[in-house]
């Protein structure tokens, strides 16, 4: 028989971040009933909670986010996962985002709008590590690709003042200085927020003259701005649920003494498009036509020569100008639509994976399981599966999150 482990929950259910890895951790749990779990509601850069000093338990989940916290978590002296990453030489093991992912996924996305210009906005350096290597990833991934990247000056040194107004003036500056049109990403969706902000008081247009897209999906912010803030997915579930199994092995001894070291980073999922992003910057109509013809048919087993009637120009024009304003070739264009509609379907219909294949151009369910796999790393039923045990988990505890359990 299993011993019941104590576990505390060191994670804020304040923010759609938290509240995802919360999902995670509460699935494995329920997965794996062997728990009992420590729950008190914390802000994220609370100081710890009196009741953590005398707390007797086994293991220890935290968002740790300055040095009190960290220092009362290492006193009690059991395993710990930390899930932040914020303060640089902890002794932990830590599970969080694949910032190369996120900053790929983003460069891809506004590439694909035809944008030839790109641009960072991020916090001060030196306050959150991972956020700044998600710039540091950006700003490699462009240069990689050839685009021209500016980045919000943010040295170490560079003074933060404590008007909030001050600073959206700042960042105005900055964006009205860039080239137009220019593709922006931000460090996270409260940046992605202040962005627009900037974006309005400079009197550019969004997203025709400055597409922005953010990072971590929080729907109540990206629903508050003006427009609407398309914002990556970074899978906190999932980062919760492999949180909670590593702490799992660690109490259990089933993992090496140096598990201090490990550090794992998680895929992120996709970009939620809403009208921050949703634009094309080009004026090749020819462009135009083709892109509106794939959208509207890529699951009708289309192929180039397709596009190339529809269009009336010839094979070898149509590909040199759909990569130069896409940076994608047609076939290229034609997959990734059919990806984004297979994912839709897996993730909002019980349709057999043989009709999703049928559905989205596909002949045989083997090709796109191949095609599928090679794209996002993942089957297709582990995709749906992901889906499902994250949906059942959001129903289940909702309600409870939002009276802050």
């Amino acid at each position: 028989m299993r011993k019941t482990r104590h576990v505390a929950v060191l994670i804020e259910a304040s923010r759609a971040y938290g509240r995802g890895l919360i999902r995670g951790v509460a699935q494995y749990y329920r997965e794996h009933a062997h728990w009992t779990i420590w729950f008190k509601p914390l802000g994220l850069d609370e100081m710890p909670p009196p009741w953590l000093l005398r707390w007797q338990g086994d293991g220890i989940l935290a968002r740790i986010a300055n040095r009190r916290m960290a220092n009362a978590v290492l006193r009690l002296g059991v395993p710990a996962v930390e899930l932040r990453g914020s303060l640089s030489g902890l002794p932990l093991p830590f599970i969080g985002v694949d910032n190369r992912g996120v900053a790929q996924i983003a460069l891809d996305h506004l590439l694909g709008r035809g944008l030839q210009d790109v641009a960072f906005c991020g916090l001060r350096r030196g306050e959150y590590k991972r956020l700044d290597e998600r710039c540091d990833h950006f700003v490699q991934l462009a240069k990689e690709a050839g685009v021209p990247c500016d980045v919000f000056p943010t040295s170490a040194s560079r003074r933060r003042s404590k008007d909030w107004d001050e600073d959206i003036e700042e960042l105005a500056k900055w964006v009205g200085s860039l080239p137009k049109p220019v593709g922006i990403m931000t460090c996270n969706d409260d940046r992605g927020l202040e962005c627009l902000e900037a974006c309005r008081r400079a009197g550019i247009d969004v997203p025709e003259q400055a597409a922005v897209v953010s990072v971590d999906n929080d729907e109540y912010m990206c629903a508050l701005s003006t427009p609407p803030l398309s914002s990556i997915d970074v899978d906190t579930y999932s980062i919760g649920y492999e949180a909670a199994a590593l702490l799992d092995r660690i109490m259990a001894d089933r993992v090496p003494e140096d598990h201090s070291r490990y550090e794992k980073l998680v895929p992120s999922g996709h970009v939620v498009v809403r009208q921050s992003s949703d634009m094309l910057a080009t004026d090749d109509q020819t462009v135009v036509q083709a892109l509106a013809f794939i959208r509207q048919h890529a699951c009708d087993s289309i192929g180039l020569s397709d596009v190339v009637r529809h269009v009336a120009v010839s094979r070898a024009a149509l590909e040199s100008r759909m990569k130069r304003v896409t940076g994608h070739t047609v076939y290229q264009e034609i997959q990734r639509v059919r990806m984004e509609k297979v994912k839709e379907l897996l993730r909002e219909t019980d349709l057999s994976l043989k009709q999703i294949a049928l559905d989205c151009g596909f002949r045989y369910t083997q090709h796109l399981a191949r095609v599928f796999r090679q794209v996002t790393d993942k089957t297709l039923s582990e995709y749906r599966k992901d889906v499902n045990r994250r949906n059942s988990i959001f129903r289940s505890t909702q309600g409870h999150l939002d009276e802050g359990m």
